[in-house]
């Protein structure tokens, strides 16, 4: 991966974690009500899950790549378009949060991080979500391991520091919580990135 790719990547994956969503309302509730380390918690478990997908993704689509040769376009010319149709719909939903009160009783750290991973990993749709967007930044069929390990990083940096940002200023955040609407901006920049990111697959096919 050159470094231009490795900051849109980044960029990407950071503005799809600020988006509110139900692991953002579950790092606010827990770390409003039981405190910073258990959000931080939930945060790894969250990241955690997401690696598992960002792997099976990669390894995946890097085996297709290896099986269908020439053919493995047409799979990225399909997740481009995949990419270019969720971009959209991110454009043109207004995207609200709830945040449930939370037992403090019941969070404990071990509690809180499998909160967070059963949260992602019940999320199948996340997988091939991965599995669309990493054309777009690395050519499958001679990824290296270095490229995975590159991906790692961006994932737990990119979504591990977002969430441990919700987790730190939840206390100030839990009220406009209630009933909340993502700011226009956040959806404007995450949907533009994602249909940018599509086009520019189709591009490469």
């Amino acid at each position: 991966m050159s470094f231009l790719e490795i900051c849109l990547l980044f960029s990407l994956m950071v503005a799809l974690a600020v988006i509110p969503s139900s692991s953002v309302a579950l790092v606010v509730a827990r770390s409003s009500t039981a405190g910073f380390f258990n959000g931080a918690a939930v945060a790894a478990g969250i990241v955690a899950g997401d690696i598992v997908y960002v792997v099976m993704a990669v390894i995946g689509m890097a085996e297709l790549a290896s099986v269908l040769g020439g053919w493995f376009s047409i799979l990225r010319y399909l997740a481009g378009m995949y990419l270019i149709w969720f971009g959209i719909n991110i454009l043109r939903q207004k995207i609200f949060i709830k945040v449930e009160s939370d037992d403090i009783s019941a969070s404990t750290l071990g509690a809180s991080f499998f909160s967070g991973l059963i949260l992602t990993l019940g999320d199948v749709k996340a997988i091939f979500f991965y599995a669309s967007l990493f054309p777009a930044f690395i050519d499958l069929a001679t990824i290296t391991n270095a490229d995975i390990v590159t991906i790692i990083n961006i994932t737990v940096i990119s979504v591990g520091g977002v969430k441990l940002a919700y987790a730190y200023f939840a206390r100030k955040l839990i009220s406009y919580f209630m009933g909340y609407k993502a700011p226009r901006t956040i959806e404007l920049t995450a949907g533009s990135l994602l249909v940018g990111a599509g086009a520019y697959i189709i591009t490469k096919t």
